[in-house]
């Protein structure tokens, strides 16, 4: 008997049983890193579901824009073209009041010139306070206004000035309507927003959208910036709901990384290997299925197992000790898949990037393993003793 466990014992397997894990994880000693066992159940899906990262169509409500969303006003940092139509006695030409008074001498000393004189103002900068600087006019404040607005403000400071004035102004550098598009796109750059108010697969399109068009778009991950707050998600899942393709605001800030999302099957599974999602969204059923489920032969469907990384918040709803300081710590989820709920159960639960399912060996393993290999040394002898008879 000693001789049949210590064969048992030494014989190679692809990893630790359900008891194995079970004492392992209530030994200090041998769980390190002090990980958690946790059964998946529907009440444990809803914790998760309710756990989901920010939505973009979430920051679209609950933020008010810092300024207009008609992306057709003035702010600081930009820079205005100033053109100034005047006739008669010009201020911003040198040489139209010469051209008058000759106007003003052939028509027999008519004031009025028959032509009027345009004048292009140096580009103006708006600086931090959102002012600019107009000869003759002096300081404006134009943050927040449009450019019709501040033409009308320097036309009628210019009334006195000059005779019948015309102001044009147009922005040339337009920095406070923008919003910076970086990360995994042909051409990074700062996006000039329009009053046709662009979306985020809009400016994610100006900036020559994804750098490799060859892969799959659920492998891209969008993240928005606005307010100093964050959501993300997968590009593929914006394409496919309307809803998260929302209006960009002004300092918006938009990052596309290229973040293929696989997972990991170890165990006594159909194929070990790590595998790519492909889909905007995985089942821990799809996932499984994918790699041919647990192996009749040896493994122990009672101890499915799914290792993560989990959010300290849900961990500490969850009633497990977590490090203040800690933003994540390692759980494991285990799925009975002898019982026929935790299939409904496998179909409403979400993998996530990095994650790893596990397939625990059956205790019998190690049985049949040790009686397979007496079986192979006995029979070529059975065999020989046979010829020789």
């Amino acid at each position: 008997m000693l001789l049949f466990l210590t064969g048992c014992n030494s014989l190679p397997d692809s990893g630790p049983t359900e008891a194995q894990i079970n004492h392992t994880q209530r030994d200090p000693k041998k769980n390190t890193v002090g990980y958690g066992i946790i059964q998946i159940s529907l009440d444990l899906i809803t914790l998760l579901d309710s756990e989901a990262p920010t939505q973009f169509s979430s920051l679209d409500t609950d933020n008010a824009p810092r300024i207009s969303s008609k992306n057709d006003t003035v702010g600081p940092g930009d820079v205005l073209q100033v053109s100034i139509y005047e006739i008669g006695s010009a201020l911003f030409s040198s040489t139209s009041g010469s051209a008058a008074l000759s106007n003003a001498n052939l028509s027999g000393g008519t004031t009025i010139p028959s032509v009027s004189t345009a004048s292009n103002l140096p580009p103006l900068n708006v600086d931090g306070a959102g002012n600019i600087r107009v000869p003759f006019v002096g300081q404006i404040h134009v943050a927040g206004l449009t450019t019709t607005q501040v033409a009308q403000t320097i036309q009628a400071r210019l009334r006195q000035k000059s005779q019948s004035p015309q102001v044009v102004v147009r922005i040339v550098s337009d920095i406070a309507n923008s919003v910076m598009v970086y990360g995994s796109v042909r051409r990074p750059s700062r996006i000039p927003l329009t009053p046709n108010r662009e979306r985020i697969l809009d400016v994610i399109a100006l900036a020559g959208g994804e750098d490799h068009t060859s892969q799959s778009d659920e492998d891209y991950m969008v993240r928005l910036t606005r307010n100093d707050r964050i959501a993300e998600m997968p590009l593929k899942v914006i394409e496919n709901n309307p809803e998260q393709n929302i209006l960009i605001q002004p300092e918006d800030r938009v990052q596309v990384t290229f973040q293929p999302r696989t997972f990991t099957v170890l165990g006594a599974s159909g194929h070990v290997t790590q595998t790519q999602f492909t889909t905007p969204t995985l089942t821990m059923a799809e996932a499984v299925a994918r790699v041919g489920g647990p192996i009749d032969s040896r493994a122990d469907p009672n101890a499915v197992y799914l290792f993560r990384f989990e959010n300290a918040d849900v961990l500490r709803r969850l009633g497990m000790p977590v490090d203040n300081n800690a933003t994540t710590g390692p759980v494991v989820y285990q799925l009975d898949m002898m019982n026929p709920n935790s299939y409904f159960l496998a179909q409403k639960f979400m993998m996530r990037n990095d994650d790893i399912i596990y397939i625990a060996n059956s205790a019998t393993n190690k049985f049949y393993k040790f009686m397979n290999l007496i079986t192979t040394i006995i029979s070529p002898g059975t065999s020989m003793g046979g010829l020789a008879k």
